[in-house]
């Protein structure tokens, strides 16, 4: 590295913004230390996303106290689902672009790392149309995000996804039932297809691909005509069944009154966004945070760090915003579990 890059006089926000998850803290860690340890500049850090700016809520970090957080889940700046672009009712809210602008030149920030999915990113790439420096990173337990091949925090939730699958394993088998498994992913399904193969789910629904509840319902009865009197049905939360508020809870119920097995449902939730951090998130938010700095070393603004053929890599802000990331009905693991008989909804 050219020595000429290391004393840049420059002073870098970060923030997170979105749900939480697994690796934030690793994340702020890596953009922390790299800018303050190999650049010498200066770090803060701002308290509950959008909303931390508009307040102008922040702190001050130094090495030491980015120490001993890489393992840490959650996030110790906080975060918040603000929204400052948002169109709504009250005048006054249509100021706060203007307000994190000023705010952003008042600290004296040279760039704004902003953690986050989709909404975040687009955020992010409005606010450098207004001229703030910003940095992406993406952030998100649904692994959704446009241009980048894995997001932080996907790797965690799928660990404990997984887990949950092979336990319902052992009582589904006990107890002859049927048991439901319903894991996050509003519009992509990665979770449910990832933790559903490695679970061995015999049937996964997910959002991309269309389902059949009556070919679901002979499915499982297929499965008790073949000798097997139990199965484990895992559905993304974003599956487009008659009832939207409760997706596992009328899969459910549909498989009991068709089959006449008993079907129960376990309903993960925010126990996919929790505790640890996997060593592969731990590291994979370690190599995007500290690429993030690179590029404001670089000056090279307006961009979101991604991973792209399993390599650290950037790509432009503005080819992100409004894009999601879906699974390909096609995709490697679908078509892998088709030929070994897992259901995906459809005969």
């Amino acid at each position: 590295m050219n020595c000429s890059l290391t004393d840049l006089n420059m002073k870098i926000g970060i923030l997170s913004s979105g749900g939480d998850c697994p690796g934030i803290n690793a994340t702020i860690r890596g953009v922390g230390k790299t800018a303050i340890m190999h650049y010498k500049m200066d770090v803060i850090g701002i308290h509950n996303g959008f909303t931390g700016l508009q307040n102008r809520d922040v702190e001050d970090f130094s090495e030491r106290s980015l120490s001993g957080i890489l393992n840490m889940g959650g996030t110790i700046i906080g975060t918040s689902r603000e929204k400052p672009f948002k169109k709504l009712i009250h005048s006054a809210d249509s100021d706060k672009p203007d307000i994190l602008v000023q705010n952003y030149h008042e600290l004296g920030l040279n760039c704004l790392v902003c953690i986050g999915g989709n909404g975040t990113q687009k955020t992010a790439y409005r606010l450098s149309e207004l001229g703030i420096n910003v940095i992406g990173i993406p952030k998100t337990i649904d692994n959704d995000v446009w241009g980048t091949d894995i997001t932080f925090g996907f790797d965690s939730a799928v660990n404990i996804a997984t887990d949950a699958i092979d336990r319902l394993h052992s009582t589904a088998s006990a107890l002859k039932r049927v048991m439901v498994c319903e894991v996050m992913g509003h519009h992509a399904g990665w979770i449910a297809l990832h933790a559903g193969m490695a679970g061995g789910a015999d049937i996964i629904l997910i959002p991309e691909i269309a389902f059949d509840m009556d070919c679901v319902n002979r499915a499982v009865l297929d499965r008790a005509r073949r000798g097997k009197p139990y199965s484990i049905v895992v559905v993304a939360e974003g599956i487009r069944p008659e009832n939207k508020k409760n997706p596992a809870g009328h899969v459910a119920a549909a498989i009991e009154e068709a089959t006449a097995i008993d079907t129960r449902v376990t309903v993960l939730g925010y126990i996919q966004r929790g505790g640890h951090p996997s060593p592969f998130d731990r590291n994979l938010a370690t190599l995007l945070g500290g690429h993030a700095t690179e590029l404001i070393a670089r000056k090279e603004f307006g961009r979101m760090v991604c991973i792209r053929d399993g390599h650290v890599d950037s790509v432009p802000l503005g080819e992100v915003a409004g894009k999601t990331r879906l699974v390909p009905v096609d995709h490697d693991l679908v078509k892998q579990g088709r030929r070994m008989g897992i259901f995906f909804g459809k005969e």
